[in-house]
């Protein structure tokens, strides 16, 4: 069963760095952050061994939030072998988040 990745500013580099990620920033407190959670999940579950999905926890990684210029959350970045390709601002559907994952 797959599960998305936490990262953090120790393991990010090491996991985005080859093939596909999608990265979403969040924080506990906002509401369409949690709304999005179980789609994460699901995604997580649908790519597993195919591509990276991962949390990044705004409020205990500012760093990382900052670098990727991160400004609203929920933002969801997509990476490609540690480039980012892609970002999307605010809640998406499971179907959008996917069709772009499986874009790259």
């Amino acid at each position: 069963m797959g599960k998305y990745i936490e990262l953090t500013n120790d393991n990010f580099d090491a996991t985005v760095k080859e093939g596909v990620s999608l990265v979403d920033f969040w924080a506990p407190w906002c509401g369409p952050c949690r709304m999005l959670a179980p789609v994460i999940d699901e995604l997580a579950e649908d790519f597993d061994g195919k591509a990276n999905i991962c949390k990044v926890n705004t409020d205990e990684q500012q760093d990382l939030a900052v670098k990727y210029g991160v400004r609203s959350i929920p933002t969801i970045v997509f990476m490609k072998d540690g480039e980012v390709v892609d970002t999307l601002v605010g809640a998406q559907s499971k179907q959008a988040l996917a069709d772009k994952i499986n874009s790259l």
